[in-house]
């Protein structure tokens, strides 16, 4: 029932009906009313639903793989495109939070998002003796500002999303070594993360 109601967004637009659900399935409305406490939770399910989509894609791309740099541009680059091949499910997140109140389904993706890099970025810290605690607010404000540049380029789209992927990318670098940089931790886009840990552990050992 929640594919279907994503075919009916990705088709015809974030207004759409209950009816237009039921035609697609081919059941009457009341069939799919059964299933959700009104509408305001069907909405809430599909914000749900979308989101695990979303994420199913974004997470796994959240690694210490490569280069300081390929670890950016493949996350950036996944979500970016993610809201390039689905303009209507993006839209949907984005105006259908009733009467002004936080959708839960989108504050929980943004806790696993910001959680997620928080924690890989900690353990970075921890190993060069930082207080872990300063990687969570660099966590959540990378994850804002994505989401806020991204937001507005989709209100405005008068970029390419290879531009608005570079903006972000170059952005959030900048931002990670210039945290780095302050910590005196050793870490620049052209980094291996491998050669960062293996530095640690041979330092220990030593």
């Amino acid at each position: 029932m929640l594919d279907a109601a994503l075919a009916v967004i990705e088709e015809h637009g974030v207004e759409i009906s209950v009816q237009q659900i039921a035609d697609r399935l081919h059941v009457p409305r009341p069939v799919v009313y059964r299933h959700f406490d009104g509408r305001a939770d069907l909405d809430e399910q599909i914000r749900r639903h979308i989101l695990d989509s979303l994420l199913a894609e974004l997470l796994p791309r959240l690694r210490p793989d490569g280069t300081v740099r390929d670890a950016v541009r493949g996350a950036v680059g996944t979500y970016v495109g993610w809201v390039e091949q689905h303009p209507n499910l993006h839209r949907f997140l984005a105006t259908a939070e009733p009467q002004g109140e936080a959708s839960p389904a989108l504050a929980g993706a943004k806790n696993r998002i910001g959680g997620q890099l928080a924690d890989m970025w900690s353990d970075t810290l921890e190993r060069f003796g930082i207080d872990r605690n300063r990687a969570r607010p660099m966590a959540f404000g990378t994850v804002g500002f994505v989401d806020g540049v991204v937001n507005s380029w989709r209100a405005a789209p008068t970029l390419t999303s290879e531009q608005v992927e570079g903006i972000l990318t170059e952005s959030v670098l900048s931002l990670l070594e210039g945290n780095a940089r302050s910590l005196d931790v050793p870490l620049t886009r052209d980094t291996l993360v491998s050669e960062v840990i293996n530095r640690v552990q041979s330092q220990r050992a030593g």
